[in-house]
């Protein structure tokens, strides 16, 4: 492999609409799908942590049962296959139907695979705070619901914050997948770049360069956050 470093300076230069495009692209599919991700794991994972008591009445008992196997299966299925074979199984399977295209599958695609992983990440998170928590809120009033809410949820998301975060991280890098429906996100767009100058090496490092800074950049920023909710969190615990 000879890898000419000049070359790879002068690709990015004379392509740099098309990288940025593909960069630009790549960002809002993980963003998006991290988002919504997160937001399917927190009702996923709510599901998941129901305990199913004798003393509910058999219908509620019937629908905690239900909502618990529904998860099982979304989260075996969604995490036991390849995103790729996901994304071009519903979009062609579901094309004739729904009659999408390509860039919407994807984000459909990439945010039902991010909730299968961010429900298990939010059950454990749930699952790390300690149930001296509840009863100590419903000691004071709060009903089930209001003690999910206000102390338990944002105790989890805590805890769960480095995981989630991580999930975004691998999203920047997953969204690649995606060309395979027509997503021109940054691989596509390397892919055509070196289809067009036959010089693969020097196109797809520049693609891992920016990959590279792509991630980087997220996991400092991620860093950040993390450690002011750190700090947020003593001076609540010293407050109290």
């Amino acid at each position: 492999m000879n890898l000419d470093l000049m070359k790879s300076w002068e690709i990015f230069t004379s392509n740099i609409d098309m990288f940025l495009y593909g960069v630009q692209t790549t960002l809002i599919y993980a963003l998006v799908g991290t988002i919504a991700g997160f937001i399917i794991g927190l009702v996923l994972g709510a599901i998941r942590s129901l305990e199913v008591n004798e003393s509910d009445p058999a219908f509620i008992r019937i629908l905690k049962w239900l909502g618990q196997w529904f998860t099982r299966l979304y989260i075996w299925v969604f995490r036991g296959t390849p995103m790729m074979v996901q994304a071009m199984f519903l979009y062609y399977g579901l094309q004739s139907v729904i009659g999408w295209d390509g860039p919407t599958a994807g984000l459909f695609v990439i945010s039902i695979n991010t909730g299968a992983y961010m429900a298990e990440i939010i059950r454990s998170g749930l699952q790390s705070v300690d149930k001296g928590q509840s009863e100590a809120a419903k000691s004071i009033g709060l009903t089930s619901l209001q003690t999910l809410i206000y102390i338990i949820f944002p105790q989890a998301i805590r805890n769960a914050f480095p995981s989630i975060g991580n999930q975004l991280i691998v999203n920047i890098k997953d969204s690649s997948m995606l060309n395979v429906v027509w997503v021109i996100e940054l691989f596509t767009q390397s892919r055509a770049i070196a289809g067009s100058n036959y010089r693969p090496v020097e196109t797809y490092f520049v693609a891992a360069v920016i990959y590279l800074i792509l991630t980087t950049v997220a996991t400092l920023v991620l860093n950040f956050i993390e450690r002011k909710m750190a700090i947020e969190s003593k001076s609540r615990d010293l407050c109290a």
